[in-house]
């Protein structure tokens, strides 16, 4: 066994060694008695806190809790230190809006090292099994450099699908938001209040970020600036579209009705167009096991026959 090798295993063993003696002396029951602070906190609570969230805290005496304070503080440190060589962008702020995700990039980023951490233990342990089990391959070394590289391109993976996903239900939730919309405004409703109902109504992703819109202009928002926001957030094609010319027909006196109902008619039509888009791609997938799997299938059937009997004819 090499001296790495020997190193990862000793680092290992010690390890559980040390979890387990943690372990041990947080199970041992506690001889002494509570603190005075702690004794008389429920007869001294202030009235304006009845529950006691600003008393002062004494610090658990028992190993077990001393251990998670330490990996906490060293964990904080080291996401701060990430986060800054990483980096914590605008752009991934609405990325992970755009998922619906409501997690901040600080959030997202302990998270993903949290898993990339988790990673690169497991393929170190897989290393460290396999050396034991006798394959001296050079490859067993990087095992933990592949699993950690390999979370983090899942992380974004699963990040990029979530958006696409996403923009995928507003597409398909926008003809009915805008008819039900252009039904409010016909029967004399303001564009606020349809907003506000088709907010309340609905329970899709698109309602949720009307019920965004409705938030922001009752904070004291132009329905206009919310609207443009809304639609920046959001970052969908036909969203885009619809809210660039509401806002247009509101500056000029338009019938927003109308407009309404005829970007209504341009959603259900770009809807109808991916769909025959969609549906001629799977048209392409269909033919891969026709192709591969299910024609050779065929031709082997119908030749292997042959083949036999002309060899028994030659011998």
């Amino acid at each position: 066994m090499t001296p790495v090798m020997t190193a990862a295993v000793a680092v290992l063993l010690g390890g559980t060694l040390g979890i387990g003696l943690w372990s041990l002396l947080a199970a041992i029951p506690r001889w002494g008695a509570e603190p005075l602070v702690r004794r008389i906190a429920p007869y001294v609570r202030d009235v304006s806190d009845p529950q006691g969230t600003s008393l002062p805290t004494v610090a658990p005496t028992d190993p077990a809790a001393f251990l998670v304070r330490a990996a906490r503080r060293i964990w904080a440190g080291f996401v701060a230190l990430v986060a800054r060589v990483w980096g914590v962008s605008d752009a991934l702020s609405a990325r992970l809006g755009r998922a619906g995700w409501q997690m901040t990039a600080t959030q997202y980023r302990e998270r993903q090292l949290g898993v990339v951490v988790v990673a690169a233990l497991v393929g170190a342990l897989l290393a460290v099994v396999a050396r034991l089990a006798g394959n001296t391959s050079p490859a067993v070394i990087i095992l933990p450099i592949l699993a950690a590289g390999a979370a983090v391109l899942g992380a974004e993976f699963l990040l990029s699908r979530a958006v696409s996903r996403r923009r995928a239900r507003i597409d398909d939730e926008l003809p009915t938001v805008l008819e039900f919309l252009a039904l409010c405004l016909s029967a004399g409703e303001g564009l606020l209040d349809a907003i506000r109902r088709t907010a309340g109504v609905g329970v899709g992703d698109l309602s949720a970020e009307l019920r965004g819109v409705v938030l922001a202009v009752g904070t004291g928002s132009p329905l206009a600036d919310a609207l443009a926001a809304f639609s920046a957030r959001v970052d969908v094609p036909g969203v885009q579209r619809a809210v660039d010319h509401l806002v247009a027909a509101l500056e000029r006196g338009a019938p927003l009705a109308a407009v309404l109902k005829d970007q209504a008619a341009d959603a259900r039509e770009d809807h109808k167009r991916a769909l025959l888009e969609k549906a001629g791609q799977n048209e392409v997938l269909m033919l891969v096991p026709l192709v591969f799997l299910i024609l050779p299938l065929s031709v082997v059937i119908a030749v292997f026959p042959g083949i036999a009997l002309l060899g028994t004819g030659f011998q």
